[in-house]
């Protein structure tokens, strides 16, 4: 199976968390807005991160398992 997104470390789920905790099922757009304002600054890693903790709130918000479930 494809990787999905991917966690560089913690700190990642962490913003998600806190996203999560302040703007609800609205994270996911939250996210994608950061990611473009640093897309939009030139700033490649910041980009790539804010993209994959975006990845990763819409997999948190699925009904369904998304993967291998053991």
């Amino acid at each position: 199976m494809e990787e999905i997104f991917y966690i560089a470390d913690r700190s990642s789920i962490d913003q998600a968390q806190d996203l999560l905790s302040q703007y609800g099922l609205m994270a996911i757009d939250e996210a994608a807005a950061r990611s473009r304002h640093y897309r939009e600054l030139g700033n490649a890693i910041r980009f790539c991160e804010w993209r994959q903790i975006e990845r990763f709130l819409s997999v948190l918000t699925q009904d369904v398992a998304i993967g291998t479930v053991h």
